[in-house]
């Protein structure tokens, strides 16, 4: 089974946030990939279904994002289960800006809570990861304090690029399920497109 996790904040005031981006992809995979219907699970909103022959787990944490860690902590003790191989944690990471995502194999949390918490309840940074750009361009700096940046929505032409990219790490998240996280990395790699580029000029 794979396991794919969402990071994000329960409540209507956050749907649109930076810090929920997690969110709006596992959602669309659920309804493009005719998952259950979301369902409680622990702390957690679970959909299951298959994809390619492969069962799959989407998982929407439900604890708020300092304690994300705890909605996953089970699946390390399931039988057959890989943390670095069969788990995908999907975050929103300001380093990146709008309008890029990166596939990685593990790596260190860096700031986000998040993922801080995912690594304390796993005991490993070694997990898969999709980080969605939700930054400003790269020759702009924040000027919001980094807590007051990710809990604030989107510009609607921010929130557009977002959206039309989701297709996109979708078929990135279906390779990773089919051939791994290598194949992933090299073949989505994120970056702008040229329209993207031009209209960031």
């Amino acid at each position: 089974m794979k396991v794919i996790c969402g990071l994000g904040n329960p409540g209507r005031e956050y749907a649109k946030t930076r810090h929920n981006v997690g969110w709006w992809v596992v959602d669309h995979l659920a309804d493009v990939w005719r998952f259950d219907p979301w369902k409680k699970d622990g702390a957690a909103l679970v959909a299951a279904g298959d994809v390619g022959g492969t069962r799959v787990r989407l998982v929407k944490p439900q604890t708020y994002m300092n304690l994300s860690g705890e909605a996953l902590r089970a699946y390390p003790r399931r039988a057959f289960f890989s943390v670095a191989n069969d788990l995908l944690v999907v975050v929103d990471e300001v380093a990146l800006p709008v309008g890029r995502y990166r596939f990685r194999e593990k790596g260190s949390p860096g700031g986000h809570n998040g993922l801080k918490s995912v690594e304390a309840h796993l005991g490993t940074k070694e997990y898969g990861r999709l980080r969605v750009g939700v930054g400003p361009p790269e020759d702009r700096e924040r000027t919001a304090p980094l807590r007051d940046f990710v809990l604030d929505g989107f510009g609607k032409a921010e929130a557009a690029v977002v959206h039309e990219l989701i297709p996109e790490m979708t078929a990135g998240i279906e390779c990773w399920i089919e051939e791994g996280m290598k194949a992933a990395m090299n073949r989505f790699t994120g970056k702008l497109t040229k329209d993207q580029e031009e209209q960031d000029e």
